[in-house]
């Protein structure tokens, strides 16, 4: 009688530890509507935060194009501006599994099947483009067209989208390198006048890989790039409200319109024509 005994304590230990564990799974929520917080939306973004997708690593500013972006979903979701609450994580633990203490994240996240298995992924909020990236010396830098491109080097990464876009847009075979870093190597070495790759890359290149890098413009999206989304808890009780809010956002022209602000306009990448 005492082993049954002990064993039923066991078995009701370990069962309520795995309904507690399953109960985490879709995060720390504890309100109704599935929120960390009852009447607040926690949005978390990586530690720092890089322009353009958010502003002196302000994203409580708005500005920049993803906390522009988190601020339109949430306005659309029934929350103001004051019930936002921003925090912070790496970027690595926002895919991985277990329970989160926010409710979105939004730090680039591609959609991918075997993160999926981890995290839910709201609808997408931006597919990448193309984009020409190089150095003020170069004789690429005045480019302001595809046409001014014709004439010169371009360099792609292998087993990129960047070699179909050069050849369709541009009309030309640019060089092909083993990776961006071997074709950053001969942009600096003036080998080539110019790198193509997708936008947030070529981003990433200017600012922190070339000392006078500059993006030059980007071409016109074909829809076939990679896809970012937010990041929520498995099994979230927010996540269809997010695609119903980014349905909303594609369907009157905001997540246009920001994207021409913040990625286009406000960093000078004009559309390639």
């Amino acid at each position: 009688m005492r082993l049954r005994s002990r064993t039923a304590v066991v078995a009701a230990t370990v069962l309520a530890a795995t309904l507690a564990l399953a109960g985490c799974s879709a995060g720390s929520s504890s309100s109704a509507s599935g929120t960390v917080t009852d009447g607040k939306l926690t949005i978390a973004t990586g530690q720092p935060a890089y322009s353009p997708w958010v502003e002196d690593n302000k994203p409580q500013s708005g500005e920049g194009f993803e906390s522009a972006v988190a601020y339109a979903v949430a306005k659309e979701m029934g929350y103001s501006k004051s019930d936002v609450v921003w925090t912070r994580s790496t970027f690595d633990s926002a895919i991985a599994p277990g329970a989160k203490d926010w409710d979105l994240n939004i730090q680039q996240f591609s959609v991918t099947t075997a993160r999926k298995k981890a995290v839910d992924f709201s609808t997408p909020y931006y597919t990448t483009t193309q984009a020409v990236v190089t150095t003020s010396k170069s004789k690429a830098a005045d480019a302001t067209s595809v046409a001014d491109l014709k004439g010169d080097s371009i360099g792609v990464a292998t087993g990129t989208t960047s070699l179909a876009t050069v050849q369709k847009d541009v009309g030309v075979t640019p060089q092909v390198f083993n990776s961006n870093d071997d074709a950053i190597l001969a942009l600096k070495s003036g080998q080539i006048d110019a790198v193509v790759t997708d936008l947030p890359t070529a981003f990433y290149i200017a600012s922190a890989e070339l000392d006078d890098g500059k993006v030059i413009g980007q071409f016109p999206s074909t829809g076939d790039g990679d896809q970012f989304a937010f990041v929520l808890p498995k099994g979230s009780k927010v996540t269809s409200k997010v695609d119903t809010a980014l349905a909303a956002l594609e369907k009157d022209g905001t997540l246009a319109e920001l994207t021409k602000t913040w990625l286009s306009d406000k960093v000078d990448a004009p559309i390639l024509k």
